[in-house]
Order: C-alpha cells, then structure tokens, then sequence
C-alpha cells in the first residue's frame, strides 16, 4: 500500500535528521533565543529581503493560523475566506472558537477575487454585523491553484483601500513558488500580505512553519499570546535546526520542486490515458476524475482521499506528491490505470 493522501506521510529529511541528533547533547537555550532559531531567522529574513518582519516559529498549520488570525483581530472582528479555505474546512471551529466568524464566498478553483471580499464587505456595513477585519488565503489553495503576481497585488489593493488585513497560509509555499506557472519570488510575494507563513511540515520538515509578520501593528505582544495559546516551544531548537538545514542552502525549494516534478508527471500520464481533473494545477495536489468502481480498486494498493463526488458513476480523488514520493511508485500508478482502462475498454465499459 503507496500513500499518495498527503505530504507528512513521511517523518523529515534526512539531513534534518542528521542535524538534529548531531546537536542531541548541546545545551541551548529554550522559546526561540536557542542559536539555531536565530540563524534561522537571519536567513529566512536574507530570503524575504527584508530585515524588519518579525519571524516565529511555530509547529503546526492550525495552530499557526488560530495564533495569528485570533492575536491580529479584535472580538468583534471576522475573517473573509473561499468557501474551500483551510481555516473553514478543516480546523474543527478553531478560529470560530477564539470567538472571530469565519465569513466564506464561492472560490473561482479555490481562489477569493477582490469583488468578492467586496461584496462581504456592502452586506456587512455597520456595528449591527461583525466587522470584516481579515482577508484569509492559501497559495497553493485547497484545490492546487496558485495566486499570480497580479491577483496578489489586486487582492492587496483593495484590502488596503478598505483597512483588512491579508493573511496567507502558506502551508504549501514552497510548491506554490516552486510552480511552473509561478510568477514571483519568496521576496516578490513577501511584499504583499501583512502576515504569512512558510509550511515546513508539509516540505520535508518533522514539524514547523515559520510565521512572517509585516505589519507594525500585528507584531505587538505577538510571544505573550504564543504562550497562551500553548505555542510557545521550550525546545524551540527543535524547530530552529529544521529551518537551518531547509533554508541555509537550496533545500527547501529543492524537495518542493520534486514534489511538484512527481504531480506533473502523475498528471501528465493520467492525462494520456484520457483522465480528466476537477482543476487544473501547477503543484503537487491533483484532482482526477475517475470511476467509482477504478477507484475502489486502485484503492486495493493506494491510500487516498476521495474528493468529491462529481456524478451518478464517478468521483474526484485527491493524489498529493510529497519531497519523498518515489517515482517508480508514480510509475505504478500511471501503469495500473492504464491496465483498468484497458480491462474496461475491451469489456466495453465507459472509463471516463
């Protein structure tokens, strides 16, 4: 049985393995004064090319994005998200529950348009309403899309024309900025959220993400509400020597380049074999189309999450390619649907 239902499947790298038991018995400081995290944070600020964010490291997406989104709002604050948002989807409640209504519209593949936050923005127009404060993306989004240069710098526009804050998760950065349709830089997409984060644990880190903030007015206090939200890490070098190996050479962006390599090579041989996709991505999630009955029998040797359902006979399954994902095991798959169209083409069965 080959996992292709996440990017953790695996534990970490191997030179983050490496790194961490070589400084098993060094002494260091705890909460992010350790050395590790601070050369960590020299160098995610070199990449960023700005030297006036403020960085934390922080372990897991959920808990970074409940951190940040209930430390930069105020209670009668809420947060505009797609309809597919992470925070929505898949964080039981969790900023619900720090008391901040998550407000979702239709995404367009996954991605929220500035007349879209717009019109949240007419229905909510008085103290009568909860204030929409914050606008929540993804890039990557839920669906494998990316954000170009110019819808960043839209959304950014009328965020600042109407005093919201633009956060990104950035659980799947590396796969979005490592993308064959990426337009930006990690320091040409930094210039415009006010918060974000770099996703370690979905690119070769144990655990880890690293939360960007630009913004003068969300750095305030930001370590005091860390700790009381229970993220604040004694061991904090155990995150700090994970960003030193990703980010002190070409790590990072290589592992999410063969992450995305794999997806595109998984995509491509679907597609020859007249597989069709619910979006067409760019980075290491993909969407086919298939058969009910294919899809409970290539279940028989992968792991995968069924999406959706998209008809009477078929469903979109959720295939994600991972720093480790083996290519021989890409190969199997491409090779195994290939054999069921063919069992069905000749039994004159409809494949797609």
């Amino acid at each position: 049985m080959y996992s292709f239902k996440n990017d953790y499947s695996e534990v970490a790298h191997p030179a983050i393995l490496k790194a961490m038991a070589e400084s098993n018995y060094e002494q260091e400081e705890g909460y992010g004064y350790d050395s590790y995290t601070q050369e960590a944070i020299r160098l995610l600020k070199e990449q960023i090319q700005n030297p006036a964010v403020d960085i934390h490291l922080l372990t897991g997406g959920t808990q970074t994005n409940l951190t940040a989104i209930s430390a930069f709002l105020k209670p009668h604050h809420a947060v505009i998200a797609p309809h597919t948002g992470h925070i929505y989807v898949n964080e039981a409640g969790a900023i619900e529950a720090t008391g901040h209504k998550v407000i979702t519209v239709p995404g367009e593949d996954g991605k929220l348009k500035p007349n879209q936050v717009e019109a949240v923005l007419a229905k909510h127009p008085d103290e009568h309403t909860v204030m929409p404060k914050l606008v929540y993306i993804s890039n990557p989004t839920e669906l494998g899309t990316i954000y170009t240069k110019k819808e960043l710098q839209a959304l950014k526009t009328v965020c600042e024309q109407n005093q919201l804050y633009l956060y990104v998760d950035g659980a799947r950065l590396g796969s979005a900025l490592m993308s064959s349709n990426n337009d930006m830089t990690l320091a040409e997409f930094a210039v415009y959220p006010d918060a974000f984060y770099i996703g370690g644990t979905k690119n070769g880190a144990m655990m880890g993400e690293a939360l960007v903030i630009q913004r003068e007015e969300l750095k305030e206090d930001f370590r005091y509400l860390m700790k009381q939200k229970g993220a604040m890490l004694a061991k904090s070098r155990i995150l700090g020597i994970q960003f030193l190996e990703l980010f002190k050479g070409h790590l990072y962006w290589d592992l999410a380049d063969h992450a995305n390599h794999m997806a595109m090579k998984l995509q491509e041989g679907l597609k020859r074999n007249g597989i069709s996709f619910l979006a067409e991505t760019s980075t290491n999630q993909l969407f086919p189309i298939l058969p009910d009955s294919v899809i409970l029998e290539l279940k028989e040797n992968y792991s995968f999450y069924v999406w959706e359902q998209v008809d009477e006979e078929s469903s979109a399954i959720r295939l994600i390619t991972s720093w480790a994902t083996r290519e021989l095991m890409v190969d199997a798959f491409i090779e195994d649907v290939k054999c069921l169209r063919k069992n069905r083409k000749n039994k004159n069965i409809a494949f797609a």
